[in-house]
């Protein structure tokens, strides 16, 4: 698991040679050179957990449908968010991002569709900055669209026994945010990247500290099998649909996020 800015201590790398699973066994897959960025919060407003991080730390070094998953807890910065995220796309290199985070209240997942290019903040950041009425991008679109294929992962979701929800409102905090700011470093991704952005409800113990009565619950288990069956559901979207963009796109340039002019490979 890695900070954006300083790697923790035996953070999982992408090695220079095909990984080996948890088990030792060497994999051949084509697809291991290729995955999948995560990202979680770290906790915010007084709470002491925040879910989005135990499901991000849970999933980091796994392969899931033949991709590997990286990770990355941000802090809840509106300041440093963009360049927090810039960096670790360009390091990363991923065709798939999922960002995650918590909205105390909610009684299911919520994918969300659409974020705002606005911050109206209820309460401020994790270093004191509160921000209202303003811009992410000054001159940028009202909104940017995700682009995940919603119904199927809600489906999926409903087969396996997950209560999700395709959400239109991301909020103006600092989860729309990151929303926004993904999309838009993505957005001449070539071939396409794939993003988008996950609410869970509170942890059981959240809910209980913030008022049951009020703030429904979803244990931590099933949080971690939802990502897990959008990864599963994804990941074979994405390769189906890979040969004609790798085709659309030969000889064309590596791509790099906007604003970053070198990237280490």
């Amino acid at each position: 698991m890695r900070d954006v800015d300083v790697p923790r201590p035996g953070a999982q790398k992408l090695p220079t040679e095909a990984p080996r699973d948890i088990a030792g066994s060497h994999l051949t897959s084509p697809n291991v050179a290729k995955h999948v960025l995560i990202t979680g919060f770290e906790p915010f407003g007084g709470d002491k957990v925040n879910p989005s991080e135990l499901v991000a730390r849970s999933l980091e070094g796994r392969l899931i449908s033949g991709r590997l998953i990286v990770t990355r807890i941000l802090p809840v910065e509106t300041r440093s968010l963009r360049e927090r995220l810039e960096e670790a796309i360009a390091v990363d290199q991923p065709d798939l991002i999922i960002c995650m985070g918590v909205a105390g209240g909610r009684n299911a997942i919520g994918l969300e569709r659409v974020a705002v290019n606005v911050l109206d903040f209820s309460q401020p950041d994790n270093v004191g900055v509160m921000r209202k009425g303003d811009a992410i991008e000054r001159g940028g679109p009202e909104a940017r669209l995700s682009n995940l294929p919603f119904e199927r992962i809600t489906e999926a979701w409903k087969e396996n026994g997950i209560p999700g929800y395709v959400s239109n409102s991301a909020g103006t905090y600092i989860c729309n945010q990151a929303l926004f700011e993904t999309l838009s470093l993505t957005e001449n991704a070539t071939p396409p990247v794939l993003a988008g952005f996950i609410h869970f409800p509170y942890l059981p113990a959240q809910a209980i500290e913030a008022g049951a009565e009020t703030h429904p619950s979803m244990s931590f288990d099933l949080m971690k099998r939802s990502m897990e069956v959008l990864l599963e559901t994804v990941i074979p979207w994405i390769e189906h649909a890979q040969p004609a963009r790798e085709r659309a796109t030969a000889g064309s340039q590596m791509w790099i996020p906007r604003g970053v002019k070198e990237v280490e490979r």
